[in-house]
């Protein structure tokens, strides 16, 4: 077994010996966007244990010429597409055109055949032809097509998510196999050109776990959960941030918290919210570390965010709970309700796209399978600790640790 020194990228360290076979070496100046070391990706930022004089790179994605048959990129910092000549059509202008295009209400056309022709529905269209109108509460997502689409929803940038931020959010597996995949659950971010460092925020599920990451410009933190219970038809997602430290909780597992490297603690995010996919899906152009290969496969359902602490939960977007766009989603087929089961006498309550269990006193959790502490604020009665005392659960009840200048059982006195 040979064991190899430290490896360096785009220079040698003046004090580094180096030897002299290598003749004369030169520093590297331009970008460098992926090293791989045989079959394994190396994180260029990440797993980097030192460096100097290096700064973000913002080639526009134009540079690496990415359409097909004479199309022409054009560019912003944040978005880009390709505008194909007569004859062709596809995000990269590499499909033939459909010459006579039968899709209706705004839908992308894709020749099947010579002679047939696949209509990608825009978000509340469906039909082979896309002429139905549907009413979508529950929406459905069918993963990644032949053509390299996604199906997905975006929404209008979500205000405030700097500092803090908390989601909610439901969802129903297509199949187990639909959770071994790299799927997109949703994502917002700067998608790697970002002029202030790749800042995103992005859930997905990777061989039957949920992966949640995010980047405040100076690496990026992970939270990965233990194996999804499959038995389970529904599986609820809680997650946040607060400055640096993340939390992930998902269905009854225990809460996981990660703290962002460096020391920045504000997310930069100018982009659209996406759910279930991309517009333009094209994983090489999203930030590094954990990219998604395939969008959802299955229902989303019950999103809830809120920037403050103070504030309610609300649905994304503007209006509340409409996207502004979206293509290929479907209205779930089964009532999230037929599929939930609450545990120890919960009830399920179903109202438009919003599903929970109602838990009675004395349980909590998303399925009504958590007990609740005698100090919690939920609890029946609630503690007696006064003046700011804290309560400690004991085995047979609690006790209150006072705060300075206050005595007694309670903290009553002072």
């Amino acid at each position: 077994q040979i064991t190899f020194g430290s490896i360096f990228l785009g220079n040698v360290p003046v004090h580094e010996e180096v030897h002299r076979c290598a003749g004369q070496i030169h520093g590297y100046k331009g970008c460098i966007r992926d090293f791989q070391v045989n079959h394994k990706e190396l994180f260029i930022i990440d797993e980097a244990l030192g460096g100097r004089n290096i700064e973000n790179c913002n080639v526009p994605i134009c540079d690496y010429h990415p359409c097909h048959n004479g199309g022409t990129c054009t560019s912003d910092a944040e978005n880009w597409y390709c505008e194909c000549p007569k004859l062709y059509t596809g995000k990269l202008c590499q499909f033939a055109t459909c010459d006579e295009n039968p899709c209706g209400n705004g839908a992308t056309c894709f020749p099947k055949s010579s002679r047939d022709a696949v209509c990608l529905c825009p978000y509340g269209r469906s039909g082979i032809l896309c002429s139905e109108a549907i009413n979508i509460t529950q929406p459905s997502f069918s993963g990644t097509d032949i053509f390299g689409y996604t199906s997905f929803l975006a929404y209008s940038t979500i205000p405030n998510i700097t500092f803090y931020y908390e989601f909610h959010l439901k969802f129903q597996l297509a199949n187990h196999h639909s959770a071994l995949q790299d799927n997109l659950i949703f994502f917002t971010g700067q998608k790697g050109q970002g002029l202030n460092g790749d800042d995103f925020l992005e859930l997905g599920l990777r061989n039957g776990r949920v992966v949640y990451s995010y980047n405040l410009g100076s690496g990026t933190a992970t939270i990965i959960s233990k194996a999804l219970d499959l038995t389970l038809h529904i599986h609820v997602i809680h997650l946040g941030r607060n400055l640096q430290k993340g939390w992930l909780k998902v269905d009854d597992q225990k809460n996981k918290t990660v703290t962002s490297p460096g020391r920045l603690v504000g997310l930069n995010v100018f982009s659209q919210f996406y759910l279930g996919g991309y517009r333009e899906y094209t994983p090489e152009l999203l930030p590094k570390g954990r990219r998604f290969k395939n969008g959802f496969q299955g229902c989303i359902f019950d999103v809830q965010v809120r920037t403050s602490i103070n504030q309610r939960f609300k649905s994304p977007g503007t209006p509340e709970g409409h996207p502004n766009s979206g293509r290929n989603v479907g209205q779930c087929k089964d009532s999230p309700c037929s599929l939930i089961k609450c545990r120890n006498g919960g009830k399920c309550i179903e109202s438009g796209s919003t599903v929970y269990c109602d838990c009675l006193t004395g349980w909590k959790g998303a399925f009504c399978t958590e007990t609740v502490s005698v100090c919690e604020p939920e609890h029946d009665p609630p503690h007696l600790c006064r003046q700011g005392g804290t309560c400690v659960p004991l085995p047979n009840g609690y006790t209150c640790h006072c705060p300075l200048g206050t005595t007694g059982t309670y903290c009553e006195q002072g």
